[in-house]
């Protein structure tokens, strides 16, 4: 699986995007590969309850890689010294707001023993195999105002949106290789 991975295309920054995520990949035990994903809080003031990667907004003068790695660490205590390669990145997308150009940077990390979510910022962290996301019967889709969106349910909540779309296209490649 990892080296259908290598056709990601490198990581692009348009000059207006002002946030980034991690994409998280690593083989667990059994060789199987996970993507780490995360479970935002009801209180959240954006996307309350929403499943998303870790990350957030570029601050004073951070590129998109480093903004996405300290957010891993700020939400779940993964630290950047745990990334093991850029894979590449995926197609910026926006979110509701259409004005936060999102940058989704996929890498290899190797998983420390334990991940620490922050609790003002992460609910769960979820981490499932990407075999599991490749079974087409296990996602749907739904109309949202004249798109269709894809959606995968979780024990611990919904993930759609932005980061469907990032997941999705980050399954295409696998699919194609």
């Amino acid at each position: 699986m990892w080296g259908r991975l290598g056709q990601l295309p490198p990581v692009h920054a348009p000059r207006n995007a002002k946030y980034a995520v991690l994409v998280p990949l690593y083989a667990d035990a059994e060789g199987a590969v996970r993507i780490i994903l995360t479970k935002r809080p009801e209180t959240m003031r954006t996307h309350p309850g929403d499943v998303v990667f870790p990350g957030g907004a570029c601050e004073n003068g951070e590129g998109p890689y480093e903004a996405a790695t300290r957010e891993a660490w700020e939400e779940i205590r993964l630290p950047e010294a745990a990334v093991d390669e850029v894979i590449g990145g995926l197609t910026p997308v926006t979110t509701r707001s259409r004005t936060r150009l999102i940058v989704p940077i996929v890498v290899k990390v190797t998983r420390p023993a334990e991940l620490v979510p922050d609790p003002a910022e992460v609910e769960a962290i979820i981490e499932p195999t990407l075999s599991d996301l490749l079974d087409e019967q296990r996602w749907s889709t739904s109309d949202y105002f004249g798109h269709t969106l894809w959606f995968y349910e979780f024990a611990e909540g919904t993930l759609w949106g932005a980061t469907a779309f990032m997941v999705r296209e980050l399954l295409g490649f696998l699919r194609d290789g």
